[in-house]
């Protein structure tokens, strides 16, 4: 996966705020090194002069020597921050829309401390839902409709794109575009209550074909238990986590938390906090606040039978 890094981009949204990115780095390093050069020329002309006697208190007078100094610091902070601010309006205009009209739709709404994709279909039986891992196909224009369903949270692909806030009773735009394959770390970067920075998520660009057969299997229903633990595994989430996980085709048809119809699709799980292995799932399940505290879901406290059960059926969720 690509670090969460801001420095380099493959997407045209972020190619076209880097340059930007660099130049205030670069600026702002200037300036630090103007000001200590200058403070350490202050300080050894002063020791020069006697040390004690250049800092005693002297009387004001009317000497405007000083005022060259004062206009030169003036003239070079303004035109750097003139041309920052040129530059941040031009670059808010490349990236308010795609180059191309979107041909994918997908609506985004951040929980605490979870990611909800919807994937608009052309019809209601086209589209499905999942969470914290979007996939998107390589060289395509993705609109992503922002929401908050909590709390403000902010969208944030730096290798692809800004960042974009999720505010509750408020639609927001962005856009993605990857330029090449690979799986883009996300993450909010408005702070949303205690596990915050836990609240990651990824983006899989992959090629065309390959999102294609992703996205037609998204669409399936999850399959019937084959074994008598599977079995006993559906009873179980259907009574202990139906309330708040959808799996569909079976009677869970909660709206809360994740839906789990595919869930062993998914690389991670939590916010994109744990590898989704048998081990990490177990974990999650039967005690989440151990992990990630604050969350809203609750520890299961399942014996070692049923937690078993459990797990034997979530793992046919694929």
């Amino acid at each position: 996966m690509t670090p969460l890094g801001y420095l380099s981009s493959d997407g045209r949204s972020a190619s076209i705020i880097l340059p930007l990115t660099w130049f205030t780095i670069i600026v702002s390093i200037a300036v630090c090194i103007i000001i200590a050069v200058l403070l350490w020329i202050a300080i050894a002309r002063a020791a020069g002069r006697g040390g004690a006697a250049e800092t005693r208190a002297t009387a004001l007078s009317n000497d405007r020597s000083g005022d060259r100094w004062i206009t030169i610091g003036l003239t070079l902070s303004f035109l750097p921050l003139l041309a920052t601010l040129v530059w941040t309006m031009a670059a808010l205009a490349g990236v308010l829309s795609p180059a191309n009209r979107a041909r994918i739709e997908i609506d985004v709404t951040g929980h605490r401390w979870w990611w909800e994709a919807r994937y608009r279909g052309a019809t209601g039986a086209d589209g499905f839902v999942t969470a914290n891992e979007i996939h998107i196909p390589v060289g395509v224009p993705v609109a992503i409709r922002l929401y908050g369903g909590d709390v403000i949270h902010s969208f944030w692909v730096p290798k692809l794109a800004g960042k974009t806030d999720a505010i509750p009773g408020q639609q927001n735009l962005t856009w993605l575009r990857a330029d090449r394959p690979g799986r883009y770390r996300g993450q909010c970067s408005e702070f949303c209550g205690a596990q915050h920075a836990k609240m990651g998520f990824e983006i899989v660009a992959e090629p065309r074909g390959a999102f294609d057969r992703w996205r037609a299997g998204q669409r399936v229903t999850a399959p019937p238990p084959a074994t008598e633990a599977q079995m006993q595994g559906l009873a179980l989430l259907n009574t202990r986590c139906g309330e708040c996980h959808t799996v569909r085709g079976t009677v869970a048809a909660g709206r809360r938390a994740p839906d789990l119809t595919h869930l062993m699709s998914r690389r991670t799980i939590a916010g994109a906090l744990l590898p989704n292995t048998i081990g990490s799932l177990a974990g999650w399940v039967q005690d989440p606040q151990a992990v990630k505290p604050g969350s809203l879901m609750p520890a299961q406290k399942l014996t070692g039978p049923e937690l078993g059960a459990v797990t034997a059926y979530l793992e046919t969720l694929k």
